[in-house]
């Protein structure tokens, strides 16, 4: 789990009165200030019964100070101060996750804002990087991030995501819904 220390550095770029400056994640959480983020799908061929195309999920860390045990994307994250966005793509995925050599597309920048529980606000200016893996990926996931992975048909985590909605991350609810076309292109 981030600890005190760690959720108040302040790294995270966000704009503060128009201008970005480093801000401390909780900061940037609680008064909802519109900051930089990158989010990574993985995303294979496809279901060998039906063809359609499979993302890696990961269920976030129970100790996760935000959406705990939500299901997302492979990785959210954010950039810290100066750090180039596919820079901080490639560490996050090995940190998170612990896979490495994908070869990363930035797929487009997209910029939203939700509400994750806790009085916190995400309001992010994303950049979307995609990777073609298959299943066979290595993954070794970091406990204090990721409670667990899985592979999913789209047709089927949409079908989970309408039954159950508050199971599934607020950011990957509106990236499936208003960015599908960006993700898949990759």
């Amino acid at each position: 789990m981030a600890n005190r220390d760690e959720l108040d550095d302040p790294t995270v770029p966000a704009w503060v009165d128009g201008v970005l400056r480093p801000v401390g994640k909780r900061r940037v959480h609680l008064d909802g200030l519109r900051h930089m983020a990158v989010s990574v799908f993985v995303v294979d061929d496809g279901d060998v019964t039906t063809g359609a195309p499979r993302l890696l999920l990961q269920r976030r860390a129970l100790s996760k100070y935000h959406t705990p045990g939500l299901w997302a994307n492979a990785c959210c994250t954010h950039p810290k101060w100066g750090e180039d966005p596919g820079a901080c793509a490639v560490r996050r995925l090995r940190e998170e996750l612990g896979v490495t050599g994908l070869d990363l597309s930035r797929m487009s920048k997209v910029e939203y804002r939700a509400d994750v529980g806790g009085g916190m606000t995400e309001h992010e200016v994303v950049d979307i990087f995609v990777a073609r893996a298959g299943p066979d990926l290595p993954i070794a996931p970091d406990p204090d991030e990721v409670a667990g992975t899985r592979w999913m048909a789209l047709p089927d985590l949409d079908t989970e995501i309408a039954a159950e909605p508050d199971r599934f991350a607020p950011w990957l609810r509106i990236y499936l819904s208003e960015h599908r076309s960006a993700i898949l292109r990759g």
